[in-house]
């Protein structure tokens, strides 16, 4: 996810990347993955590393924990990055619904095969088809292969991504938090109206729209998020 970001940033910064429990190589556990678990593991991964304060950036649910985790955390957050994420001032959309019917997620999920993850990437995370090789492909899908995914990522969908952080945003708009936000134009999975929308509640935060990327900016762009990302960190306080 950030492996085009990551050398960049290190030039200027320490930067850590933590798998989350149920993404990555992290085991996969029969946890209540909403938000609260996720902020919970970031404030404990930062409390075994002794870092008393950090900027957090989060794409898609990443950024829904990021937001989740300031809210609750103000103390322990410097600066926010939002890259395309999954919050927004509207309910839950009919996909939300649809997933939420016991059994329809188990059975949709359970069919989710090559052809279909590779079709999902094209269809809304890639907007450059060309960078969906199948380096790529493998690269982000072979998490899957681990036992108990399917389950997790279903709990993760309920939990998480179906659910819009209406509250959380009005109450980060009240902190004094300098917030990024960074979306891709062509991003089909959350359009970039939501990211027009969060920019207008989080009053003071900057808004940083990348052309020709989908719902991963960060990768299909690089060099432009990099250097949004770098400009934004390293800007001192008014």
């Amino acid at each position: 996810m950030w492996q085009r970001n990551i050398n960049d940033l290190a030039e200027q910064f320490k930067v850590y990347a933590p798998d989350l429990w149920g993404f990555g190589y992290s085991t996969r556990e029969p946890l209540d993955y909403g938000y609260q678990l996720y902020s919970d593991q970031v404030l404990m991964f930062m409390d075994a590393l002794g870092i008393q304060r950090a900027s957090l950036a989060g794409q898609s649910m990443g950024g829904g924990t990021a937001i989740w985790f300031s809210v609750h955390h103000r103390n322990r957050v410097n600066k926010l990055i939002l890259v395309d994420a999954a919050a927004g001032p509207h309910g839950l959309p009919l996909t939300g619904k649809f997933f939420n019917l016991a059994g329809v997620g188990e059975f949709f999920l359970g069919l989710n095969t090559n052809f279909i993850r590779r079709k999902n990437l094209a269809d809304f995370l890639i907007h450059n088809q060309d960078l969906l090789t199948d380096s790529y492909f493998e690269n982000v899908t072979r998490f899957h292969k681990i036992k108990g995914t399917t389950e997790c990522s279903l709990s993760i969908l309920r939990k998480q991504f179906f659910h819009t952080l209406s509250d959380q945003l009005q109450q980060l708009s009240r902190l004094d938090i300098p917030v990024l936000i960074i979306w891709g134009r062509e991003d089909r999975g959350i359009p970039l109206q939501k990211g027009r929308e969060m920019h207008r509640i989080l009053n003071g935060s900057r808004l940083e729209i990348i052309d020709n990327a989908g719902h991963v900016p960060n990768y299909e762009r690089a060099e432009a998020f990099n250097t949004f990302a770098l400009d934004f960190l390293q800007e001192q306080a008014a």
